[in-house]
């Protein structure tokens, strides 16, 4: 049983980093947005359908889909800031016309990728050799290694970003203080354009990233996404991705060892439970913005 329980605690840890990218892309769209995206699981899940398509239609490798999703979601994440979500500046109530317009935008791509892909489950039928690693008593997928790999350089060029360029700098102020920003002149639309691409971005490839360790995904895995990236940033402290990496963490390895000692679905109680706990404690989550100031 103590090498089952290494054996989820090390899962864990790799499915949380990959869970980390879900909650650091939707606190980065909260904290510099302010809107709360409802989409934010079927975004992930149309990562996953990249891959699909990518490798079985133009027979391109999953791990090149990776980069390439980074890119062709910021893209579009840009593009659909633009088109959807600044027209809700104009609102009386911003953010809870920005909630109902993703909550429908997310209703409006699962039932597209069901009427495209229909209902049956798929999986990227795809490995690389050797396609175990031991260590000690414990055997690892290389494909979550290297999944594992692919997260923190993401993580540390996120942290580049945010801390070594005009760009990141001028994105966390605006999570400080919006109006500020405004003031000394930066064009607040296209920073927030940029961070809405980020965080479809970083959604897209977790998708890449879940379809390559996990068994299968569908239409109707996008709610389940959505609701882990809640309980991630809701945990780690909204606007705050450093809280979002370590509140899904600690998630990952709740799940992976809840699914040895009882079952893979009191994994999900065992987070909300988690949610109450730190909300009792700490109402401004782990990291919250009560800490940053």
């Amino acid at each position: 049983m103590l090498t089952l329980t290494m054996q989820a605690l090390v899962n864990g840890l790799i499915v949380g980093f990959v869970y980390g990218l879900i909650g650091v892309g939707l606190n980065i769209i909260f904290g510099v947005l302010r809107v709360v995206n409802f989409s934010h699981g079927e975004f992930v899940i149309l990562g996953s359908y990249f891959a699909y398509v990518a490798m079985h239609f133009l027979n391109i490798n999953p791990l090149l889909a990776v980069p390439l999703s980074l890119i062709v979601f910021t893209v579009l994440g840009y593009g659909l800031y633009y088109l959807l979500i600044a027209r809700l500046a104009t609102s009386d109530d911003p953010e809870t016309a920005s909630l109902l317009m993703t909550y429908g935008l997310s209703i409006a791509m699962g039932a597209s990728m069901l009427l495209i892909f229909d209902a049956e489950s798929r999986s990227l039928d795809f490995s690389i050799e050797p396609a175990f690693v031991m260590m000690g008593p414990l055997v690892i997928p290389t494909l979550r290694i290297v999944s594992l790999l692919i997260v923190l350089l993401l993580v540390v060029a996120l942290f580049w970003l945010q801390y070594r360029t005009f760009t990141g700098k001028a994105l966390r102020a605006i999570t400080m203080n919006r109006d500020a920003v405004q003031i000394v002149g930066v064009d607040v639309h296209k920073l927030s354009a940029i961070a809405f691409g980020l965080g479809l971005g970083l959604a897209a490839v977790a998708g890449v990233l879940t379809a390559l360790i996990f068994p299968a995904f569908s239409p109707f895995s996008g709610a389940d996404y959505t609701l882990i990236g809640f309980i991630l940033i809701v945990l780690g402290g909204l606007g705050h991705p450093v809280g979002a990496l370590v509140a899904s963490i600690l998630f990952g390895m709740t799940e992976q060892v809840s699914a040895v000692y009882f079952n893979s679905s009191i994994a999900l109680i065992i987070g909300f439970m988690m949610i109450v706990v730190v909300i009792y404690v700490r109402p401004s989550g782990l990291f919250g913005r009560a800490a940053q100031r």
